[in-house]
């Protein structure tokens, strides 16, 4: 679905490139700035250096004077507010309110978020369908403009279905039933040779061992640590017995 972000009045260059990270990670890149407080933005220091990776979304990016010009295109105007405005759009949490939107495809939305010091102004906001709030801490709501914008980019992303989880870890080969037997055999050699098992009066150790084993789903890396802690077993029990 179409989408774009809007900063109003922007003072912070730090925050136009925390904006930039927050969109890229979350797989947005239409980013326009509004009659920000300076007009090289995008190219000073600390924007690129907040960025940390999200460079093409702020060479992408537009700078324009004026709210109309930011909007062109758009058919739902998303304002953010900590308050409600007299007279202005409902005012609605991100995530039962992106749930809704997420299921007209036809739409191209827009979220405006306003000056670090002042917030949206009331004009701004009253041109806006809604009015996102953010759920806090009712004693204590603010939000730097980088970290709302990550939390909206992170909801909307997640009610248009989100990313898949990748795993950072190597597939689990999980041993089987042959391998489980081999360890326990070895097990059983160690725990006798160490005393703690008597073959003559076995009872049930090594079932109930079997039966440990099963419920911990060993892998086959696990097997070859148990294997090694047996056989540092026989060792020591043969050193011992010198």
């Amino acid at each position: 679905m179409k989408t774009r972000f809007i900063l109003i009045q922007t003072s912070h260059a730090g925050n136009v490139g925390a904006a930039a990270r927050a969109m890229k990670v979350m797989g947005f890149d239409d980013l326009v700035l509004v009659a920000p407080r300076w007009p090289d933005v995008l190219q000073r220091e600390e924007t690129i250096q907040r960025a940390s990776g999200a460079e093409d979304i702020l060479s992408r990016a537009r700078v324009v004077p004026t709210l109309d010009e930011a909007l062109d295109g758009m058919t739902h105007l998303c304002a953010t507010a900590m308050t409600p405005r007299d007279f202005g759009p409902p005012l609605k949490a991100p995530r039962p309110h992106f749930a809704e939107l997420a299921q007209d495809p036809s739409q191209a939305v827009a979220f405006l978020f306003g000056s670090e010091r002042f917030g949206m102004h009331n004009d701004d906001v009253y041109r806006c369908h809604t009015c996102l709030s953010i759920p806090t801490n009712p004693a204590f709501g603010s939000l730097n403009l980088g970290a709302a914008i990550q939390v909206i980019a992170y909801e909307w992303r997640q009610a248009l279905g989100g990313f898949a989880l990748q795993s950072a870890t190597a597939p689990v080969r999980p041993a089987d039933a042959q391998q489980v037997a081999g360890m326990l055999g070895h097990w059983e050699r160690a725990l006798v040779d160490i005393g703690f098992l008597d073959p003559a009066a076995p009872k049930k150790l090594m079932p109930r061992l079997n039966q440990l084993f099963n419920r911990a789903d060993l892998t086959q890396e696990e097997i070859h640590i148990l294997r090694g802690v047996a056989k540092a077993m026989i060792e020591t029990a043969a050193r011992a017995s010198r």
